[in-house]
């Protein structure tokens, strides 16, 4: 009897195993396609885009879209300043996370369940875009690189994932430590950042992902265009491709305004996902351990 239902419960945990991972298997599909249709069609040809709505291999293959993006200079700098304000912003961003998310994860700073609770008001209200901008003028860093760093720099969500990883850890590392003569910045930078990597890794990513899509603030702050980030230059790109053929350019000079926004895409997405492989076996271990203990 005892055999006989080991038997089914096996063979039930590996019809669910195999439904499991068909379920799975076809949600991976269903969000890599697109990507895959978009990556086909900005490779595409002029005639073949026009005759092929969905495609997963161009049968034609062109790189009209790409040189098209890739005809002037200012696309080069739109991409140094991209991976600039990344590279720069992350790193402030991580640093101001992190030591605001160590100091809130002590039970003994005074103060600490107020500026919590601020922290959390902030994440459910903010001041608008009007007032923002009135701080970003303030502050005059107007037509700034630092207008799409300083704005924000933290982000209460992230410092609260954070803040809950410090919690995490043991308070006997802590104690330890000022009992070999440890101060408050050596315990920080010599035993709790070693051992946040997960969550420094996680919360980099988002940082870099959010400053690699800045738009809004591009345009709200910079007034001038030679200053622009990748991401508005590909959009101002989309618009004359597509004005230009409406005033009946040349479809010999401008691809079809579908193919530039599938390469705009391609563009403004492979460094991101070249990023993505290296921090990727922290990222579950970052996000769940940040996010198990409130």
């Amino acid at each position: 009897m005892i055999q006989r239902s080991s038997n089914k419960e096996s063979l039930g945990s590996r019809l669910f195993a195999i439904a499991n991972n068909l379920i799975l298997i076809l949600i991976a599909l269903a969000c890599l396609l697109p990507f895959i249709n978009i990556i086909a069609s900005s490779f595409s040809s002029t005639q073949e885009m026009m005759e092929r709505r969905f495609m997963l291999f161009p049968t034609t293959f062109s790189l009209d879209a790409y040189k098209y993006i890739l005809s002037t200079s200012t696309i080069f700098k739109g991409l140094a300043v991209s991976i600039g304000t990344t590279a720069v912003g992350t790193v402030v961003s991580m640093i101001l996370t992190s030591t605001m998310a160590y100091g809130l994860s002590r039970k003994y700073l005074p103060g600490r369940n107020v500026i919590n609770f601020l922290v959390v008001f902030s994440l459910l209200f903010s001041g608008g875009m009007i007032p923002t901008f009135l701080v970003v003028k303030s502050m005059g860093i107007i037509n700034s690189y630092w207008a799409l760093i300083l704005p924000v720099a933290i982000n209460a969500f992230n410092m609260i994932i954070m803040r809950n990883f410090f919690q995490a850890l043991p308070d006997d590392l802590e104690e330890s430590a000022k009992i070999d003569g440890c101060n408050d910045l050596g315990i920080f930078f010599k035993i709790m950042l070693p051992l946040a990597l997960p969550s420094i890794a996680t919360i980099s990513l988002f940082y870099a992902v959010a400053y690699w899509n800045t738009y809004m603030n591009a345009i709200l702050y910079l007034t001038d265009s030679a200053k622009w980030p990748i991401q508005v230059l590909l959009r101002q790109i989309v618009i004359v491709s597509s004005g230009m053929q409406a005033e009946g350019a040349s479809v010999d000079i401008v691809p079809p305004a579908q193919t530039i926004k599938m390469a705009v895409i391609v563009v403004a997405t492979v460094p991101m996902l070249i990023c993505y492989p290296f921090v990727q076996k922290h990222f579950n271990k970052g996000a769940l351990m940040g996010a198990v203990k409130g």
